[in-house]
């Protein structure tokens, strides 16, 4: 996609060349002076992205891996007294899901994503395309023992919220509505996966969890919202604060 291409070119990944159709090169990056440019019909672009949207443009890369925590550490180190919000994310296996929290994320102002390495998905093209091209210029962390991840931070003071779709289903720890939470430390945000939400060891490391009350009696069946879209809500929320604080 020509979004994802552009940032690419000028971010951090290694690059070996651009792949452009004729329909697609009008609205492609001009990229000659950084890599190669080969014209090749559409239908190669299709099989090569397997049948998924590329606007005649594809870029061949080497892989993007994930961060480690203590790059993240000592960058924020730098901070002083901000307030700072981290998003972490808790087995997220969706790269369609990955790339639209990481949207999110970037767009609200979320300082530092962390996602855990283990029974997760990738940073795979299919995520750089749903971000919007956003994965090539916001790093994404790891970690490969998120309750210690947790629990490390709350001893510095950081305060830790879960979330949780089905806030019945939640045991040992509070459940608010994300408009009732206050923000007033540094935060960090757990998101659970896709099906099970945030596991019961991680949650007993959150001091409260947050939940989105319905607008409506819910039908049988029809009892969450996807996984990127509460993120949104539940970001928006709580980053609107700063915003009314500063003012």
């Amino acid at each position: 996609g020509v979004a994802p291409c552009w940032l690419a070119l000028r971010a951090r990944r290694a690059l070996l060349r651009l792949l452009k159709s004729g329909a697609g090169a009008a609205g492609a990056p001009s990229a000659s002076a950084l890599v190669p440019v080969l014209h090749v019909p559409g239908r190669a672009l299709d099989t090569l992205c397997r049948g998924r949207p590329h606007q005649g443009v594809c870029l061949e890369a080497a892989p993007l891996p994930f961060r480690s925590l203590r790059d993240a550490e000592e960058r924020d180190g730098e901070s002083g007294e901000r307030q700072l919000l981290w998003l972490v994310l808790e087995h997220i296996q969706d790269p369609m899901n990955l790339g639209a929290l990481l949207r999110s994320a970037y767009f609200l102002g979320v300082d530092r994503v962390v996602a855990t390495r283990s029974n997760s998905c990738p940073l795979t093209p299919i995520v750089s395309k749903a971000s919007a091209g956003t994965m090539e210029v916001f790093d994404v962390y790891s970690t490969d023992d998120l309750p210690a991840f947790l629990k490390a931070k709350s001893a510095e003071g950081w305060e830790v919220v879960g979330t949780a779709s089905r806030p019945e289903d939640v045991e040992g720890v509070p459940v608010i509505s994300c408009s009732e939470f206050r923000w007033d430390k540094p935060l960090i945000v757990v998101i659970g996966s896709e099906g099970e939400g945030i596991s019961l060891q991680t949650q007993l490391q959150c001091q409260q969890v947050l939940a989105i009350p319905p607008g409506r009696a819910l039908h049988p069946g029809i009892d969450s919202l996807n996984v990127s879209v509460a993120a949104g809500i539940l970001l928006h929320s709580i980053c609107s604060q700063k915003r009314r604080q500063g003012d």
